[in-house]
């Protein structure tokens, strides 16, 4: 063998070697075995007396000597480079280490690490809901929800006396409160449950449900809460004896806490008719759900001791505590008007209100822990209240849009058959089939003891965008029906409060470019959080395992983008086989790209990344639809492999590739440092962009299930509440969709006549009794279609109102000027 091909045929070798290991993630190793093929040739040349090879040689050992060493490493290399990333990093504060460090990863960090474990996903059990769980379903709530009459509750302002009354009996405002304080216990699957049902009834009653519910008195109590604070406040929550609200949000900073100006100064006063050592507090906050009728407000400020009457601190930090609202200087009641949807939402604002010490939530020990009280908080409670109330909405538009275009015809024939409905169809069945595999498994990571900040982050922005996507494609389905308010227009409350949920809890344009992955970049890479720690903390043996197994992770994303890319996502090794483990080897592969993508993005931007908003938004885009993939896989296993349910997946997972190729494209054509992006485009697309949206055909299936097929239609909105079929609304809806399908056969022989030449077109009931006469149809059958034509009248019919009674529907006394807040 010549020496040519020697040489080839090893440096070949020594290629594979090094691709393979570092596929794999082993990096030094992939190095050291590939290094030590490559020159191979010289030794079995016997040319190992060679200049080239000793210097070769030389090379390698000592590069093998030094990164093999790690106390050598760190010496020569490590203590190097932490200086100069002590000298690029920006000096990490209290606030955001507190922030970093609130909550805990989970689906997250697997997305993260570019190879996703999937058996573990996939064999993640989920919580079910209990024996006790169902019943309050089937029973209060269901109950609560016949009570509710949405158009009532919006023409009067507020939920009628009798709902309030059953929701404070029934304990709806206790169901996270523990059983031995007098609420309900609930798991987390069962708080999103009940808020689904009560959102597709009322958006003003679930709003106020959820409320107590989610970040405020309740939840801070039961982590942080004195024994004593406990014993008095929660029975009396749990009961609606006591009605919360929790004041975050300021004019000057908005849920930003950490900037507010809301002040509260350590002092001596007076309290009941004794001097005690307190607080006196100012502040001003806005937006407050449940606001105007609280009895007790859960307030965040900043306190301050100026006399150091604590300590030798003077700015002791975010401090939350609970404050009586009927106490002096405290203004409360007036009301903000949110899009029409009337939950009580509002100001406050307190001027020099004197509290005792042990009004602070955990008590003075807790002094200045508010802010890691927040945040630990606000990672669960993203989980469950505003994914459960989108999810709610989506699965009425979907109920309501498949019985409608089943219902509603033109030209003779239901317009779901036409594609122009078919298309937003099919939109709408999807989201509600992978929005609903979001909420489940979001909600059960909570009852299985996580608090993922990030995913919890993800679920509110992408739920609620999805609810406004959803409701406005229904909205253009129902069309006139949809636009004229009144009892029958059952979107209208939904489509109103949509941008409420964007909004709320972080608005979704910071929660996608700041949020999702500022925090997510740092949180859940496998090692950016280590060394940023590592270099604040100067700890030199920890920043020397962080930085090197960074840089070996990023080789091994190299590998694994181009071997995925190159093979199309075959190299994958999902352990799951059929519909799913096709979409999980894709979903594997572009978790890898993103993994490359963002360290790339890191790597050249450094910290101005935080800054370049568009760039972190696209990559939060990649992360939440990897994970809402994830979820809607983990949907499709979990219930069988149901093959009535494999168009769902496909369209889901088809539409979700699609979304993290785009966003991850929008990066790389961003990216300042050229020729780095090229690089890394040919790596992760070596054959171009490979990832289309569903096809027409895939969003015929789907748009199929929500009309012809009543068993799936029925299955993916169970979680919502289905009126009697006398309601005006969906209920009537419901009775007419029966009474249309019962037709249909009969329409379709009619059809058939006339295509064969038996009978001729005709308008309306002439059509029919041709048939009729002809022996086409029976009389049985013709009443069919009679009773069938009557309940599409009814239910195509929209609100009118006379005119003095439109006048007083909208019209108000007098009022003076809104006040500013």
């Amino acid at each position: 063998m010549c020496d040519c091909t020697l040489f080839y045929l090893c440096w070949g070798l020594g290629v594979i070697v090094f691709i393979g290991l570092m596929f794999v993630g082993r990096a030094y190793l992939s190095l050291l075995l590939g290094a030590a093929i490559a020159l191979l040739p010289w030794i079995l040349s016997e040319q190992i007396q060679s200049t080239t090879f000793r210097i070769l040689a030389g090379l390698y050992l000592a590069w093998a000597l030094v990164f093999g060493l790690r106390p050598l490493r760190a010496l020569l290399i490590s203590s190097w480079v932490m200086k100069i990333m002590k000298g690029i990093l920006p000096r990490m504060g209290d606030t955001e280490r507190i922030a970093l460090q609130a909550g805990t990863v989970w689906w997250d960090g697997e997305l993260f690490s570019g190879k996703p474990n999937w058996k573990k996903l996939l064999k993640f059990k989920k919580q079910g809901l209990s024996d006790k769980e169902k019943a309050f379903l089937d029973g209060p709530v269901h109950e609560l929800c016949g009570m509710l009459d949405e158009w009532r509750v919006q023409q009067q302002g507020d939920l009628p006396p009798e709902v309030w009354n059953f929701i404070k009996k029934h304990r709806f405002m206790g169901m996270i409160i523990p059983e031995e304080f007098g609420g309900l216990g609930f798991s987390a699957i069962a708080h999103s449950a009940v808020v689904t049902k009560i959102a597709s009834r009322s958006v003003t009653a679930a709003v106020t449900v959820m409320v107590p519910n989610s970040l405020g008195p309740a939840e801070l109590l039961l982590h942080y809460g004195t024994d004593q604070q406990k014993k008095h406040y929660l029975p009396r929550l749990a009961q609606g004896h006591e009605i919360p609200c929790f004041a975050l949000t300021g004019p000057e900073a908005g849920s930003d806490a950490a900037a507010t100006q809301s002040i509260g100064e350590i002092c001596k006063g007076h309290y009941e008719g004794r001097e005690v050592l307190g607080m006196k507090l100012n502040w001003k906050k806005r937006y407050i759900t449940l606001g105007p009728v609280s009895t007790v407000i859960g307030l965040a400020f900043r306190l301050k001791d100026p006399d150091k009457l604590l300590g030798d601190k003077e700015d002791l930090g975010i401090t939350c505590a609970l404050i009586p609202a009927k106490l002096p200087g405290i203004t409360i009641g007036a009301r903000h008007d949110p899009m029409g949807v009337p939950f009580h939402n509002g100001p406050n604002t307190g001027e020099d209100v004197f509290v005792p010490l042990d009004f602070i939530i955990g008590g003075k020990e807790n002094a200045g822990q508010g802010w890691r009280m927040l945040m630990e908080s606000l990672a669960a409670g993203r989980s469950i209240s505003l994914p459960a109330l989108s999810v709610g909405a989506i699965e009425l538009a979907a109920r309501v849009t498949g019985a409608y275009a089943t219902v509603r015809e033109q030209f003779d024939t239901p317009i779901g058959r036409f594609e122009g409905i078919e298309e937003p169809l099919a939109r709408i069945g999807a989201s509600a089939y992978w929005a609903n595999a979001v909420r489940v498994l979001t909600a059960s990571s909570v009852d299985a003891g996580e608090k993922p900040a990030v995913i919890s982050a993800i679920a509110k922005c992408y739920l609620t965008e999805a609810m406004r996507s959803v409701v406005t494609d229904a909205m253009d389905i129902r069309a006139g029906a949809a636009i004229c308010r009144g009892p029958r227009n059952i979107l209208a409350r939904a489509y109103a409060a949509a941008p409420i949920g964007i909004t709320v809890e972080g608005a979704n344009i910071l929660t996608r470019s700041m949020i999702i992955y500022g925090q997510g970049a740092i949180r859940c890479h496998p090692f950016v959080q280590h060394e940023m720690m590592a270099v604040a903390d100067r700890d030199l043996k920890k920043f020397d395992w962080a930085f090197f197994g960074h840089v070996g992770f990023v080789f091994s994303s190299v590998a694994r983008a181009l071997v995925l890319g190159m093979t199309g996502s075959r190299g994958a090794m999902t352990g799951v086989s059929g519909a799913a483990g096709k979409w999980l080897a894709h979903l594997t592969r572009m978790s890898t790209s993103f993994a490359l993508v963002s360290d790339i993005a890191m790597a050249t931007l450094g910290g101005s990344l935080k800054r370049r908003e568009k760039i972190s938004g696209r990559l939060a885009d990649a992360l939440a639809w990897l994970y809402i993939a994830s979820a809607t896989v983990k949907k499709y296993h979990d219930e069988g492999h149901q093959e009535k349910y494999t168009p769902m997946l496909e369209w889901c997972c088809t539409h979700a590739l699609y979304k993290i190729q785009e966003a991850l494209s929008g990066v790389l054509d961003n990216l300042p440092m050229r020729p780095a992006a090229f690089l890394i485009r040919s790596i992760i697309f070596p054959w171009g962009k490979c990832f289309k949206e569903p096809s027409d055909a895939l969003g015929s299936l789907v748009a199929r299930a929500l009309l012809e097929d009543k068993e799936e239609r029925e299955e993916l909105t169970r979680d919502i509440y289905i009126p009697p079929s006398n309601e005006a609304g969906l209920g009537k809806l419901e009775a007419a969709l029966d009474k249309a399908v019962d037709a249909l056969k009969v329409e379709r022989k009619i059809r058939d006549a006339i295509r064969e030449g038996k009978i001729d077109k005709a308008p309306g009931d002439a059509l029919v009794n041709n048939a009729l006469e002809a022996g086409i149809i029976s009389k049985e059958e013709a009443k069919l279609i009679e009773l069938a034509d009557e309940a599409r009248n009814e239910v195509i019919r929209v609100d009118a109102f006379e005119s003095h009674v439109f006048r007083t529907m909208h019209s108000r006394p007098p009022a003076p000027l809104a006040k500013e807040v």
